[in-house]
């Protein structure tokens, strides 16, 4: 698969490279938030300031396409719901990976929800896309969650990334599973990049940066964070100590 290894070589390109990638699918999800309002300006911001990848859903590739840089990644995003819906947790394939590499893609996101009735039926899409990939030649990526009243367990979170990589996902993102060591033996147990995700807007700015810099330590490759950066304004200056903190020498 020549295309996908050239294409995984671009978002990392040594061993030691980590991955600075923001998601920007949510209004689809939960609305148009905070912080989204206007993807292009964003887009704008999060490439100046060192953003290497930037994920969007497929009717949003024409607001940031203008943005992008000439080093920015395009991730395009394909397996969604909405909170308007009564099973939110339940996402569907809504586009193909042709039509993500069609629109410039060079990965494809989608998303498992593990710990609900409709887990099968999105494993069965990652199967599909997977497929795809394969076929192209395109990375995927896979957000990876367990959607539950209880929180779940790190051995739970442990066995969800590892199927998901089993299945086929290139890349995972998944939760901050709250410490170095239980972050560190997750990435020990997925045999493929590991990125955190950030869920809600939490904390400080300097806790949250503790928290990338305990990930990075740990063997995380990198971050796939949202609302986390977006929502910390002004995003440009606070997004440059990301990129530092995650490009920086391990």
């Amino acid at each position: 698969m020549p295309g996908k290894g050239i294409r995984l070589r671009r978002l990392f390109p040594t061993p030691e490279s980590r991955l600075f990638s923001v998601p920007l699918d949510h209004a689809v999800s939960i609305g148009p938030i905070e912080g989204l309002e206007r993807l292009g300006p964003l887009a704008s911001e999060l490439a100046d300031a060192g953003a290497d990848l930037l994920i969007v859903t497929k009717g949003s590739v024409r607001e940031i396409a203008p943005s992008l840089r000439p080093t920015t990644r395009l991730g395009v995003h394909m397996s969604v719901s909405t909170t308007l819906g009564p099973r939110a947790h339940h996402k569907v394939l809504v586009g193909s990976a042709e039509e993500a590499l069609a629109l410039g893609a060079d990965v494809l996101s989608v998303q498992v929800n593990f710990g609900v009735a409709e887990e099968g039926a999105m494993l069965a899409d990652l199967g599909t896309a997977v497929d795809q990939c394969r076929v192209l030649g395109l990375p995927l990526l896979c957000m990876t969650y367990i959607q539950r009243p209880t929180a779940a367990s790190p051995e739970e979170q442990q066995h969800a990334c590892r199927a998901v990589a089993d299945l086929g996902a290139d890349i995972v993102k998944t939760n901050y599973p709250g410490s170095p060591d239980l972050f560190g033996r997750l990435c020990r147990t997925t045999p493929v990049p590991v990125l955190i995700g950030g869920g809600v807007r939490h904390g400080s700015d300097e806790e949250f940066l503790q928290i990338l810099r305990d990930s990075i330590t740990a063997g995380g490759r990198g971050i796939c964070i949202g609302r986390n950066l977006f929502q910390r304004v002004p995003v440009g200056p606070f997004a440059r100590r990301v990129a530092e903190l995650v490009h920086g020498a391990p």
